[in-house]
């Protein structure tokens, strides 16, 4: 607890940090392209199809038909764009974390490392490839988890608790590896995330939760279209700052267990190395003056 805490009040200060914040923006610029650009080229047929879907249901036409006949037929036109953005926004949760661990968390790890582990050995346990297949293997996993309990996304609360337990684990899968990944040989690493694996979960779950918070500027901006190029940007850089939490807290967590598990390892290795020492009585002993 006293490590979970200690790193989660650290980070949460380097949050601040002029670099950090800095950095939080490469994402931010590459995803407002990218979104741009895949809704000039296929929002339009996403809604109709989303649209004509819910028509084609016999329940969803019936309440439909009911909001028309209450006067309330303008949220025909908002039901479709809001699903298209709620089924969105964990595509663009996984990208954003992966545009992270790309960009930022080697970053990150330098400023925490140069920081407050200037004498930590870099003893480079996995190269960029190995960092690579391993979120890609970790992201077809949870992309096949998105897809497996999108029936459930119906029930209100799901929809919103779903994306928020499946990113937690990505998170916690992809940042722990990527912040271990320069520092730790593959045996420390193995170690480190077998021993906390259950600190480690939990935190990528909290950032999980804490990174569903966006999601209310996101779809706000088909609530208050006339806002949505002020909210849509602002909600994916608060996306990338909160990737950015997440990842300076699996830092300074792991690099900390890390600093710990090679004194606990070190410290009986000296002394096995120093050997037994003589002790001998005053009368053999050539320093004592007799």
């Amino acid at each position: 607890m006293r490590l979970l805490l200690g790193s989660f009040w650290r980070s949460v200060a380097y949050c601040l940090h002029p670099r950090v914040i800095a950095l939080s923006l490469l994402p931010l610029v590459l995803m407002v392209a990218g979104a741009f650009a895949l809704g000039y080229l296929f929002w339009d047929r996403a809604v109709d199809a989303v649209l004509h879907a819910l028509e084609s249901w016999a329940l969803v036409e019936f309440v439909l038909g009911w909001l028309d006949s209450v006067g309330l037929g303008g949220l025909r036109a908002v039901v479709a764009p809001l699903l298209v953005l709620v089924l969105a926004t964990p595509l663009i949760v996984l990208v954003a974390l992966l545009l992270v661990g790309w960009l930022m968390t080697p970053a990150i790890v330098d400023l925490v490392a140069a920081r407050r582990f200037p004498g930590l050995q870099r003893r480079h346990g996995a190269g960029w490839w190995v960092s690579l297949g391993w979120s890609l293997g970790s992201t077809v996993l949870a992309l096949l988890a998105l897809v497996l309990t999108l029936p459930l996304w119906l029930i209100p609360p799901l929809a919103l608790v779903l994306p928020a337990l499946i990113g937690g684990w990505l998170s916690y899968r992809v940042l722990a590896f990527d912040a271990l990944a320069d520092h730790a040989s593959p045996d420390e690493r193995r170690a480190i995330l077998r021993a906390h694996r259950l600190p480690l979960l939990a935190m990528g779950v909290a950032t999980g939760l804490i990174s569903a918070a966006p999601s209310v500027l996101w779809a706000s901006g088909a609530m208050f279209i006339a806002l949505a190029p002020l909210l849509l940007p602002l909600a994916i850089w608060i996306y990338a700052l909160v990737f950015a939490f997440a990842s300076l807290w699996f830092v300074h967590y792991t690099l900390a267990a890390l600093a710990e598990l090679r004194s606990a390892t070190q410290a009986p290795a000296e002394a096995a190395a120093a050997g037994p020492q003589l002790r001998l009585s005053p009368e053999e002993n050539p320093d004592v003056p007799r």
